[in-house]
């Protein structure tokens, strides 16, 4: 269910003093259980990153043998290895280095780290310093691609997140000294908030999200998972429903907020109200890229087994005499799919061209394969349709706020559990289309009809996969053949979307709130 906007301070109470939280230690086995994964996390570091060049980085990052400068450190302490042994005992001081506050921040990958980067731009601008870690080498490259300035500048430092060891957490601490440490969404670890709660740092879970199938992985380990509620400060859910569930975990009410989703906050400068910059901008690409005049749809954010769909799709849309000069462009969620996705779109027999190509695309073209980084919103904003993936397999969805915001129309299949709150907004407006969505407002505008109709082939009705897929397959088709109508689809996204941008500036009041009371004493390990 959407939240609604009576129901985000829904459970605003008067938290408990903080002065009398405890320190919750996750059970003995699981302590010992993370001891002996060690040296099995290593070999899958190893396997994983070996012949790339940032192996040697990532191991010591991770195991709390070096780790880059602290956020505005001077020059005498650029590059200063960590030796775990000698820091393992040192006091914490989690006041300002220097007169700076730096805040530690999470995030597990990609996806994670588009989310939260507007609300760490947000402290950035306030003067805080940042350190942000990643997990997943896909998160690393974003992180640091997406913060390069900030990291040239001296305001955030990035490095791979440290395994859940108590002494690889103590040396991690004790360089980075945050006033408070964040976590996005959802990756939580027993030893690292114990170890906060122990230095009294607050941690903070943004924008918290916990859906059903998560609820019932961390019931599995209630013991740690109620440690882990408990040494929390404070939850700040996206939905009423994810704050039941961590309550039911063993969170109390009054370390939890509902503030909405970041997902609603782009990371791309809002649309120009009169639109006249996005048009401009667009029709110059169209030009360069050879394609003006021409339909567009793009399946973004691809994974495994929905390529093929999207394929099958471009053949049948082709097929319409009157959208035969329709182009695909397509942009695979993981680079190393690049090659597999290209393989794919040949055996398709449907005309290629790739990103990286030196050739230029021609009125040939039948598929784009935008086999690039960090040229996402570009995509989207060419596009008259958008199909975000995630979706078609159980992965949980990626962000339809991306192309909501560019004014694209948008489809997505029936696994959005990652972001269903967002996605039944998007469809109540009509911008999002999903295929059996209760919400989904197929709005008439101009008294036209604004969907299509479609009746459901015998052989489909034991088969709902090939109905919903049928069903995605004529929505696409509709608003191909009738692009005046995706266009009002896609404006009203864009207008959701701009309603939706109070969501920063509150979580980002409720992070100032909690590091304030943690700034007072008692709780300055010094005067404890």
């Amino acid at each position: 269910m959407p939240t609604s906007d009576h129901s985000l301070h829904s459970l605003d109470n008067s938290p408990q003093p903080l002065q009398s939280r405890a320190v919750y230690k996750p059970p003995v086995y699981y302590q010992l259980t993370i001891g002996l994964l060690k040296p099995l996390y290593r070999l899958q570091v190893w396997r994983r990153s070996h012949k790339r060049d940032n192996y040697q980085q990532e191991v010591e990052q991770r195991f709390g043998k070096r780790y880059p400068a602290p956020p505005a450190c001077d020059v005498n302490c650029r590059d200063k290895t960590v030796d775990s042994k000698s820091a393992v005992n040192v006091n914490v001081n989690h006041q300002d280095r220097n007169g700076k506050k730096v805040i530690w921040c999470h995030a597990v990958s990609l996806g994670e780290t588009n989310t939260v980067a507007p609300l760490l731009d947000a402290l950035l601008a306030k003067g805080y310093q940042i350190w942000l870690t990643n997990t997943t080498q896909t998160g690393f490259a974003r992180g640091a691609s997406r913060f390069a300035d900030d990291i040239a500048q001296g305001r955030l430092s990035h490095s791979y997140v440290p395994v859940d060891s108590p002494a690889v957490i103590e040396t991690f601490l004790a360089h980075v000294q945050p006033v408070a440490a964040l976590f996005v969404e959802t990756e939580l670890w027993a030893n690292i908030l114990t170890k906060l709660s122990e230095h009294h740092i607050p941690s903070i879970l943004v924008n918290g999200r916990l859906s059903a199938s998560s609820f019932k992985s961390y019931q599995k380990i209630g013991a740690v998972s109620a440690s882990m509620m408990k040494n929390l400060s404070l939850i700040i859910a996206q939905d009423n429903e994810s704050a039941k569930r961590f309550r039911q975990l063993g969170a109390h009410s009054a370390q939890i907020r509902v503030a909405g989703s970041l997902k609603w906050v782009i990371n791309t400068p809002k649309l120009n109200k009169d639109n006249d910059a996005k048009e401009v901008e667009v029709a110059s690409d169209t030009e360069d890229l050879g394609v003006t005049g021409r339909p567009i749809w793009v399946a973004a954010s691809t994974h495994s087994g929905e390529e093929e769909a999207v394929l099958s799709w471009q053949q049948q849309v082709l097929s319409n005499p009157l959208l035969a000069d329709t182009l695909l462009i397509i942009v695979p969620r993981h680079p190393e799919r690049f090659d597999e996705v290209a393989e794919l779109i040949e055996k398709s027999g449907l005309i290629m061209t790739r990103r990286s190509d030196e050739g230029t695309m021609n009125s040939r073209t039948q598929v784009y394969l935008a086999d690039s980084m960090g040229e996402l919103m570009k995509w989207y904003a060419l596009a008259d349709v958008a199909l975000v993936g995630g979706s078609l397999v159980d992965i949980g969805g990626h962000n339809p706020v991306e192309p909501a915001s560019v004014a694209t129309p948008v489809l997505m299949g029936n696994y959005t559990q990652s972001c269903q709150s967002v996605v039944d907004k998007l469809a109540s407006v009509g911008a999002l289309y999903q295929p059996h969505n209760p919400f989904y407002n197929a709005i008439n505008f101009n008294g036209q009809m604004s969907q299509p109709s479609f009746k459901l082939h015998s052989s489909d009705e034991n088969n709902p996969s090939s109905d919903n897929d049928n069903l995605l397959y004529q929505q696409l088709k509709f608003w191909l053949s009738h692009l005046t109508l995706a266009k009002q689809a896609g404006q009203a996204g864009a207008v959701m979307t701009e309603q939706q941008q109070a969501v920063l500036p509150r979580q980002l009041s409720m992070i100032e709130d909690i590091i304030e009371q943690y700034a007072t004493p008692p709780f300055n390990p010094e005067l404890n």
